[in-house]
């Protein structure tokens, strides 16, 4: 099991081996050592193809993310909302799926959702702090502040997520 840094700090792909055969596959997601962080709250989603999900952050208490696909494929995207970040309002994007050798990690501060581009996804997520209903944010998948290059599909979106673009409103730079 290794860390692969990108652009954003601290934003990081936890690679490991999938240790195959013909029963299926084994894979390590997880190790404390590797990866020092005390996640509080474990949650799973379903996905049909075409849902859109985010991007979602937390006002109090942000929550830390270790993501993994466990069926399906996703078109996976992170928000640097840290005002003193030198990647402030840009996007990581990457694509998994339950065939990856890796998981990612999104820290706190960062806006986070994912398209679902199979018949169905299934994400397991580890949080380093418990869901705020109160706290909940959600950024516009399409802010023209942001310019996330989705794939092209048409989208399922939850009313939530159906909303104007709104970086600027809510993250004025000083």
């Amino acid at each position: 099991m290794r860390i692969i840094k990108t652009k954003f700090k601290d934003l990081v792909l936890i690679q490991s081996k999938n240790h195959k055969d013909s029963r299926g596959y084994f894979r390590e997601v997880f190790i404390k050592k590797l990866l020092n962080k005390n996640f509080v709250f474990d949650c799973m989603s379903m996905s049909k193809k075409n849902v859109l999900r985010g991007l979602h952050f937390q006002i109090k208490k942000p929550q830390g993310k270790l993501l993994t696909v466990l069926d399906g494929e996703i078109f996976d995207v992170a928000v640097d909302l840290r005002a003193n970040s030198k990647t402030f309002g840009k996007y990581f994007s990457i694509k998994m799926s339950h065939k990856s050798d890796f998981s990612i990690y999104i820290p706190p501060y960062f806006a986070h959702g994912f398209l679902c581009l199979s018949k169905k996804c299934k994400i397991y997520y580890k949080c380093t702090n418990d869901r705020i209903k109160e706290s909940e944010k959600t950024l516009c998948y399409y802010d023209p502040h942001i310019g996330i290059k989705w794939p092209k599909r048409l989208y399922i979106l939850s009313k939530k997520d159906n909303i104007e673009p709104n970086f600027k409103k809510l993250f004025k730079k000083s």
